[in-house]
């Protein structure tokens, strides 16, 4: 963590600050972005609570991935859009689409109209 300091009176040092830190054991991390995801494979990933705030340090080498800006729609989506606006099935997808799968969005679109 710092360069010459043990790490074995760091941990002291934490404990005694009220910090606890724990190594996860972690295969990927994902950081999703509206238009691109941050994908870090085989990380170090340590929890660290500070007073009740956790926060979590992430090492390792990243890499960036463009994402589809379709967003995934299910059959229940769909149904729930279509039972609050009272439209058809292919009015309640478009709805969705538009919305970027925002249910209460779409609703509201299709009751406006």
């Amino acid at each position: 963590m710092f360069p010459g300091v043990n790490p074995r009176e760091m941990q002291k040092v934490m404990k005694r600050m009220g910090i606890q830190q724990e190594e996860l054991d972690a295969q990927e991390v994902i950081i999703r972005l509206e238009d691109k995801d941050i994908i870090i494979s085989n990380p170090q990933v340590s929890k660290v609570n500070m007073m009740g705030q956790e926060t979590y340090q992430i090492v390792g080498k990243a890499r960036e991935a463009a994402r589809d800006s379709k967003p995934e729609i299910n059959e229940e989506d769909v149904s729930t859009v279509m039972e609050q606006a009272g439209c058809t099935k292919e009015e309640a997808l478009s709805a969705l689409e538009e919305s970027k799968g925002n249910i209460a969005e779409a609703i509201l679109k299709l009751q406006a109209k």
